[in-house]
């Protein structure tokens, strides 16, 4: 699809997110800014916020999750809510030009690829997963599922009531409205501070709690 904006088009995806992050500028946050409910621009707050998203990327080749880019700029998630409403991928990310995806982008894997537990998890039954590693059809995710998948993560610890609370939080929500609520949704929904979701997921948001609960971000 294409974004125009100052008389410059941008090649973007269905979602809005720009397809190469090679081709972003000023002009294209400054014209993404109304379609992610910044109706009267973007002040010298959200910039900050941009150019951190950006420079980490030029420096790690993916986007920074979302704790990192709290902590660096001394933010609770609640102030980040209050710049970025529709949400830190959907909002702050967006408008740097990048999203969680980048980090895959030099990865080569298949489409679709299939895999089978060789740890004794899962018995017999086989998950179609997309390139980045998130479940293809959400229906066929299953507790079993959640736990190869935060075994294959090497998450420090087993889940825990908390880990669950959040991960069926996930997907009720997303069954009810056909979306993934953003991270400040699950924090207030599930009384957790940014820190506390992060010690449970460190991998972030996307990457860790919503992959585990068999959805992706469209």
């Amino acid at each position: 699809m294409i974004f125009n904006y100052k008389n410059k088009d941008y090649q973007v995806d269905q979602e809005g997110f720009l397809i190469d992050p090679r081709d972003w500028d000023i002009n294209f946050a400054e014209g993404m800014a109304p379609k992610v409910q910044l109706q009267h621009g973007l002040s010298e707050e959200h910039w900050r916020i941009i150019d951190f998203i950006r420079r980490s990327f030029r420096e790690s080749g993916k986007c920074p999750v979302v704790y990192q880019t709290c902590k660096s700029n001394n933010m609770h998630y609640r102030e980040l809510k209050r710049l970025f409403p529709t949400g830190y991928l959907r909002g702050a990310c967006k408008l740097a030009g990048v999203n969680y995806k980048e980090e895959y982008i030099d990865r080569q894997s298949d489409q679709g690829k299939e895999f089978t537990d060789s740890h004794g998890l899962l018995k017999e039954k086989i998950y179609r997963v997309d390139a980045h590693g998130f479940l293809i059809d959400p229906v066929d995710w299953d507790e079993q599922y959640a736990l190869f998948k935060a075994y294959e993560m090497k998450m420090p610890e087993k889940l825990t009531a908390k880990h669950w609370q959040v991960i069926f939080y996930l997907r009720d929500s997303y069954k009810k409205n056909k979306e993934i609520p953003t991270v400040y949704e699950t924090c207030e929904a599930n009384k957790l501070e940014l820190d506390e979701l992060e010690r449970l997921f460190p991998d972030g948001y996307h990457r860790g709690a919503v992959k585990i609960a068999g959805l992706k971000a469209k």
